[in-house]
């Protein structure tokens, strides 16, 4: 039986010491770092002091919105003070300028008066015009200007009171283009000529379609009479307009009109609450020419007043334009 001879272990080779249960197991060993371990290393401290200067920047331009918005605010809290201090001011003073020469047409009386009168009735066309019916006023003193002149034989006379004649048309006339300017912008127009060289009665104007918003009216024009010593108009207006419930609708009126129908005052109701008005804007021994303008209703005069359904209507159709 052969026995073997124990081996020695290698000189290089260490015994095996068992570990004590109460030793720690030795740390592993750490990994080599990279080049984004790094980056994160010198980044990381850098982290603070962008979100620090990311809510200052916030704040700041919080304030700054803040402060603007207060500042939009106040002036238009002032603007809104001033503008309402200064409407007061100009109703007092339109108040008291239309008492004034309101009593100057109650106790006008002679020829004197006749100067104070046109003054009076200029400056009340001038500032009243968008407000107030001023025809009867301007025919009462067309009337009392006639009346003094028929009793005048003498030629300075004559040609003095044919100036106070011409001065009220002047002024209607202006006012009249005034008017049309303005409801031009908001609405639509077109233009006719009547031939005055022989009697036009009975005659038909060449009709025209005018369009506002959804709107399309056919409006046709018949004149029935003219007066050449008042220079005045009788027409025949006729407006139709299409209706998507009841159909096409026309509306109908005869009425005179001169110098003195100004547009805002002096026009034509249509369905739907729009108007539409004639403007006598010259009249010879010749020819007179005219403008129709259709307008949307809430530029009428302030005597005006919408009806309930006209308003609910309104509001019904911007509210379908709105939802589109």
């Amino acid at each position: 039986m052969n026995e073997f001879a124990p081996t020695d272990p290698p000189p290089d080779t260490a015994p095996s010491v068992p570990m004590s249960p109460d030793e720690p197991a030795p740390p592993p060993p750490k990994p080599a770092r990279d080049f984004w371990d790094k980056l994160q290393i010198m980044v990381q401290p850098l982290g603070g002091l962008f979100t620090a200067l990311a809510i200052a920047i916030l704040g700041f331009k919080s304030s700054e919105f803040l402060n603007r918005q207060q500042a939009i605010e106040s002036n238009t809290r002032l603007y809104s003070e001033l503008m309402s201090k200064r409407e007061e001011s100009e109703s007092a003073l339109r108040k008291d300028m239309f008492q004034t020469i309101i009593g100057s047409f109650v106790s006008a009386s002679g020829k004197g008066d006749l100067d104070a009168g046109v003054l009076n009735l200029e400056l009340l066309a001038y500032n009243f015009h968008e407000s107030l019916n001023l025809k009867p006023l301007f025919l009462d003193l067309k009337r009392r200007i006639a009346q003094s002149a028929s009793r005048t034989h003498g030629a300075a006379a004559r040609a003095e009171y044919q100036g106070y004649m011409d001065r009220l048309e002047r002024v209607a006339r202006e006012i009249a283009r005034k008017q049309v300017i303005v409801l031009e912008g908001v609405g639509t127009k077109f233009d006719r000529s009547i031939d005055l060289s022989a009697d036009p009665s009975g005659e038909s104007l060449e009709p025209a379609t005018l369009t506002l918003d959804s709107l399309h009216a056919a409006i046709g024009i018949d004149v029935l009479s003219v007066d050449k010593a008042s220079k005045e108009l009788e027409v025949s207006l006729s407006v139709e307009t299409p209706d998507p419930k009841l159909g096409r609708q026309t509306k109908t009126a005869s009425f005179t009109v001169s110098y003195y129908d100004f547009p805002m005052i002096d026009n034509t109701r249509l369905t739907g609450g729009d108007r539409c008005a004639i403007v006598l804007n010259g009249f010879s021994d010749y020819s007179a020419d005219i403008t129709v303008v259709l307008f949307p209703g809430a530029y009428a005069s302030l005597k005006e007043k919408p009806y309930y359904s006209e308003v609910l209507e309104s509001v019904r159709r911007e509210n379908a334009r709105m939802a589109k």
